[in-house]
């Protein structure tokens, strides 16, 4: 192990990224399911979790809707970490075929000053996005602010001031979350698997999505979809997208990093 570590930032700059075809994330949410099935409690433990930081958002800011949309977005852009205990469940499973649920609530541990460096970048992204967002809806909206259900019907969305700030609105979040995914998409799996330091695991990150564009944008609209749907069922759907999603990008990072 301690060989590993040493030659760990050599190895990730280096290592061959693989070139694959734009259907390729559809095999990863199936071994995400295997994993799923092979360790219902990482589905109960954090998929709970999940729910209820769901929640807490729906009760805490429900009275502001801009405050609302603004945090599911940045809990997107705060994924790759967030989804840290469902790595290493996944990472376990090549090894064991019944993995405990207890030594993944420390994955941290592992290479701490990478991810925990990576997180604080990770945060920084977040709170520029949350900053961005809320001006905005300042620049919009100088009175009451309508309902986020109010945002999404058809009547809103075809009024031109409405359309021009989703336009803007949405574009914004769009550059935050591509720089955010091409940064991240294997990020925290390389600095589990191998060690790496937290500046090498981007390098490798940002080659993966150069190297893959299609299958990259694939994956990550399945991303966006899936959880969307999830935080619009609010219970189940948040407590079954979030793992899957996790544990298929473990098996991203096992099919794009040589």
């Amino acid at each position: 192990m301690a060989e590993l570590l040493d030659d760990a930032p050599p190895v990730v700059l280096h290592t061959r990224v693989r070139d694959l075809p734009w259907h390729t994330p559809f095999k990863w949410l199936k071994l995400a399911l295997g994993d799923i099935r092979a360790t219902p409690t990482g589905l109960l433990f954090y998929g709970s979790a999940f729910v209820a930081m769901g929640w807490a958002i729906r009760g805490l800011f429900g009275y502001a809707p801009e405050h609302t949309m603004t945090l599911v977005t940045a809990f997107l852009l705060a994924g790759p970490f967030i989804c840290l205990g469902l790595y290493e469940i996944s990472r376990r499973h090549e090894t064991v075929d019944k993995v405990k649920l207890l030594p993944t609530l420390t994955a941290l541990r592992i290479n701490a000053s990478g991810i925990s460096l990576f997180a604080i970048i990770l945060a920084l992204l977040v709170a520029g996005w949350m900053r961005v967002s809320v001006v905005v809806f300042a620049l919009f909206f100088t009175d009451d602010i309508p309902s986020v259900a109010v945002m999404l019907t058809p009547k809103f969305l075809l009024q031109p001031d409405n359309m021009t700030f989703m336009i803007i609105w949405l574009g914004s979040g769009a550059l935050f979350a591509l720089l955010t995914f091409a940064l991240s998409v294997v990020s925290i799996p390389i600095m589990l698997d191998r060690d790496a330091d937290t500046f090498n695991a981007l390098f490798a990150s940002v080659r993966v999505c150069l190297a893959n564009p299609v299958c990259m944008l694939t994956w990550g609209a399945i991303i966006v979809l899936i959880v969307l749907a999830g935080f619009a069922l609010w219970g189940v759907g948040v407590a079954l997208a979030v793992p899957l999603v996790g544990h298929a990008t473990w098996h991203a990072y096992r099919a794009l990093i040589e």
